[in-house]
């Protein structure tokens, strides 16, 4: 489904775009130089100046400034935490608002990297609003990229459930790229935790290490083998006209190019196809079309597949019997989508949902679950909580209730599949999700690729997911592969109509899908290593200790792995995504390889051992094709 909930009738997505220059700042930044004196000083007002012990890229040493704002006095302590890694961390005697601020040299700076950074990675003003991030709304981790893809400054917080602020911006004035991260404290609630990297590393390798910081003392159940596989959405391909009979012939024929589950969308509770939300919240199968769901759940078993479920997890609509149920006990109502979002803070809101939706599960028989939108439990003005309510703060009731419906669907299946979507990303829900999928991206790849480079960077255990591939029915077969490759390093959703592909277009997703299949290590749990940030990504890389694959999307040279230096990798895949067919290889010593170029389909055009120079080599991939390059031993 829909980053933005579709209106009634309506059948387009809302962009995401920053915020207009002239938009009225919410927290400016203030001036300060960076070269404050080392010593940690408080002074009465909550004021603290830390020495991290780090240098900038400059080689001057990094402050970091601390604010509490309600409070006059602070608890502050800065840890090594390796190379080029501090760990700050700030606590109060009394309820506040704590501040830290600090700032880089903006030398060399290409890009600004964080979770829902739109694609143009703008280096924003530092007088743009910062972004409030929570449970259900991004994360906490942001970097700032340098031209050859070193993190000039990567940080991130460990909050990762309560609001925490982060703004970033160049200061005008001076040239600097300033960072803010602010939090609200209280004397027994957890302190202000930062991790600030100055390792000048690639900004991949920082983002995966702020992954690994959160991942410390974290429990994750793992991700059934399923989760990492090819799989069929019914979204695009079907919408909301979907059957028993439909999902089952798409079921069959997924299962022949390779997939091995099946995601059934929005429309298996209504018979509405006005495509809103008003009969959301029932969640009682539509028994014109699913008349018996534990026999047709079976029936996709038996094809091959794993079965996972839509719901709309927020949303009450107008037009079923919990309406007026739960007409006082809702967030917010949204009229245009014919429904309101359920406060989370009551206990009945949360016993219902989990009742609900543990059907799927424990009556149907189904593999797992798509929870969709939990991302409008996110609140920025959040009402007080209401009479009846058992949580104080609506993130609360979020983990509370995901917490809840976890504990009960793992009774019945200790391998459940559950989906999680960008912008909900925070690894404060890892433990409760098996994979995360990026936003609705139809029909553009660019979009997909690197969306879902942005979620692997920072995905912690969890799979990641493209947005469901899609193409014209007349689409070239080269075309069709330029789609899947640039979801290469994640897990395809294929939703198109299977029955009304051509031979050579089926014939290429059979290919494809088992490259995903086949490189499923290296892809998906491999070293990543993407390019240019601001460009898109037009290359990325993922290796393992035996094959590396590159995925090209731009006509950009390729760089051999040095396979002399720890046993590099034997195989080198080369995926062209790029219009020209000539691929440019660059060595470093002279050597043989064997070479099979392979087109869209599969089909092997060439198999050769090449002489390999020092220095550039070419070699001919058509578009949407594959280069296996196999080196001596």
């Amino acid at each position: 489904m829909t980053t933005e909930p579709r209106p009634v009738g309506e059948h387009t997505r809302s962009p995401h775009v920053p915020a207009a220059p002239d938009a009225a700042p919410q927290q400016p930044v203030p001036v300060w130089r960076p070269n404050t004196p080392a010593a940690a000083t408080p002074d009465t007002t909550g004021h603290r100046q830390l020495a991290t012990g780090l240098f900038d890229s400059t080689g001057a040493p990094l402050t970091v400034h601390l604010t509490g704002l309600g409070c006059d006095r602070l608890e502050t302590a800065v840890t090594p935490g390796g190379d080029g890694v501090a760990l700050i961390e700030a606590t109060t005697a009394a309820a506040a608002t704590v501040r830290a601020e600090w700032r880089v040299p903006c030398v060399g700076a290409t890009a600004y990297w964080t979770p829902d950074t739109n694609a143009s990675r703008w280096l924003p003003p530092s007088w743009i609003a910062p972004r409030t991030v929570s449970l259900a709304l991004g994360a906490p981790v942001a970097s700032l990229v340098g031209a050859d893809d070193s993190a000039l400054c990567t940080a991130a917080a460990d909050e990762t459930s309560a609001p925490v602020r982060v703004g970033a911006g160049v200061v005008e004035e001076s040239g600097e790229f300033a960072f803010t991260v602010e939090q609200d404290l209280t004397p027994d609630g957890p302190p202000l935790r930062l991790r600030i990297d100055l390792s000048g590393r690639h900004f991949a390798a920082t983002l995966q290490a702020v992954s690994a910081w959160w991942a410390e003392g974290l429990h994750h159940p793992g991700v059934a083998p399923a989760a990492r596989m090819p799989a069929y959405s019914t979204w695009y391909s079907l919408h909301q006209n979907v059957d028993s009979a439909a999902v089952e012939r798409q079921a069959a024929l997924a299962a022949a190019v390779g997939c091995e589950s099946i995601i059934v969308d929005d429309g298996w509770q209504t018979t509405d196809r006005a495509r809103g939300y008003g009969h959301c919240g029932d969640w009682e199968p539509n028994p014109a079309a699913f008349p018996d769901p534990a026999a047709h759940v079976a029936e996709v078993h038996r094809l091959g597949l794993a079965y996972l479920l839509w719901y709309a997890l927020p949303f009450i609509g107008r037009h079923n019997d919990a309406w007026d149920r739960f007409k006082g006990m809702t967030l917010r109502e949204e009229p245009h989508l014919d429904a309101a979002v359920l406060d989370p803070r009551h206990p009945e809101v949360r016993a219902y949902l989990v009742e609900k939706v543990s059907r799927a599960v424990e009556q149907w028989d189904m593999d797992g679950l798509k929870l969709d939108f939990i991302d409008r439990f996110a609140v920025t003005d959040p009402p007080p909580a209401p009479a009846g309510a058992d949580r104080t703060a609506v993130h609360e009731g979020v983990l509370q209730l995901l917490a809840d419906l976890d504990a009960r669907l793992r009774r019945t299946r200790p391998d459940v599949i559950v989906e999680h979507r960008q912008p909900y990303v925070s690894p404060g829900l890892w433990p409760y999700a098996t994979m995360v999928r990026t936003v609705d991206c139809p029909l553009s790849p660019a979009e997909n690729r690197q969306r879902t480079v942005d979620c692997r960077l920072t995905a912690g255990p969890l799979a990641v997911h493209a947005d469901m591939i899609m193409w014209n029915s007349a689409e070239a077969p080269e075309s069709v592969a330029v789609h899947l490759v640039n979801a290469l390093f994640s897990v395809p959703q294929i939703s198109v109509d299977l029955a009304a592909q051509s031979p050579d277009q089926l014939a290429t997703l059979r290919f494809w899908l088992g490259v995903f299949r086949r490189y499923a290590d290296v892809l998906q749990l491999g070293v990543l290593e993407p390019v240019r940030p601001d460009l898109g990504y037009p290359l990325v890389h993922a290796r393992d200790h035996h094959t590396t694959v590159v995925a090209r999307y731009a006509p950009l040279p390729v760089a051999l792995p040095d396979r002399h230096a720890a046993n590099g990798p034997q195989t080198l895949l080369v995926a062209n995504a790029d219009g020209d067919p000539v691929v440019l290889l660059t060595a470093t010593r002279p050597e043989q390889a064997l070479a099979r170029v392979q087109d869209c389909r599969g089909e092997i055009l060439s198999e050769t051992v090449l002489d390999l120079v020092a220095g550039v080599n070419s070699v001919t991939v058509p578009t949407g094709g594959l280069l296996t390059l196999t080196r001596e031993h």
